[in-house]
């Protein structure tokens, strides 16, 4: 398999960093739907990160519906979602907090590179409350635990949290209080301690921020 989009795509890494967790062996190309849209396009002319490229070549996008599909090529036995359905309920919850943190900061940076004159506050003032809101409703449960969210093993829910975090404070760290949120940023320092963040970093040199 090959998994194209650039690292510092929270969406690209999350992907990566559950590849890795689950052993499943592939190739990244680091292409950048910005920068290398030739390369990018006879993939996937929807230019459109993270792409997987199958063994038998058919093309996926979307993070979560790539996770779904490696899910099931590896099965229950060897799966980052909780089968118990409590553990699982808790699990999609803070994938969705974590995937609209992710969102959210996206947003943040497009409008941030819009023309001043095309700007719109309230739009702004709105993404903004979004993001913090995310994280305020994250820090409860991270918080409560000195292991992972959910289960005693990392799960998907850890994975998306944590890259969520971590890309927050690349590109939105203005935006948030991080110190309002001890318990994720003890949480990330666990996750990017492992050795499977560590071989998922967002840049060569990059160093990450709890």
């Amino acid at each position: 398999m090959q998994l194209i989009g650039m690292l510092d795509s929270p969406y690209v890494r999350r992907v990566a960093i559950a590849l890795h967790a689950l052993n499943i062996s592939f190739d990244h190309s680091p292409l950048s739907v910005f920068r290398s849209i030739p390369e990018f396009s006879e993939i996937n002319p929807l230019l459109k990160a993270p792409t997987l490229v199958c063994d038998d070549g058919e093309v996926l996008m979307d993070s979560s519906l790539i996770l779904a599909y490696v899910e099931r090529l590896t099965g229950a036995s060897n799966s980052l979602m909780p089968v118990d359905i409590k553990s699982y309920q808790r699990a999609i919850r803070l994938i969705g907090l974590g995937i609209n943190a992710c969102d959210k900061s996206v947003q943040v940076e497009y409008e941030r590179q819009r023309p001043e004159d095309k700007q719109y506050q309230p739009w702004r003032n709105r993404i903004q409350t979004q993001l913090i809101a995310a994280y305020d409703q994250i820090e409860p449960y991270a918080a409560e635990t000195s292991s992972w969210l959910v289960t005693q093993e990392m799960t998907q829910a850890d994975i998306t949290v944590c890259v969520a975090w971590q890309f927050t404070r690349l590109i939105a760290d203005d935006v948030i209080e991080s110190s309002r949120y001890p318990g994720i940023a003890a949480l990330s320092k666990r996750a990017e301690a492992t050795a499977t963040f560590k071989s998922v970093p967002i840049a060569p040199d990059w160093q990450p921020k709890f």
